[in-house]
């Protein structure tokens, strides 16, 4: 199904896309600045490389 197949779809049921207008009043750009360097490195899991794979059940690893 497409992205556009999804979004037809959800406004038929009364859904539509939301963004915020504005930032919050509260929010600490340094705090944001400082998890984004330092955690979410550590979160983010690492990408999988693409490479040859083998989805075969009679492969002697899967016995």
């Amino acid at each position: 199904m497409s992205f556009s197949a999804i979004a037809k779809m959800l406004h038929r049921h009364g859904f539509s896309h939301q963004v915020p207008a504005r930032r919050a009043l509260e929010r600490n750009e340094e705090a944001v600045t400082g998890w984004v360097k330092e955690t979410w490195p550590h979160v983010e899991t690492p990408r999988r490389c693409s490479g040859p794979g083998c989805a075969s059940k009679t492969k002697p690893a899967s016995r």
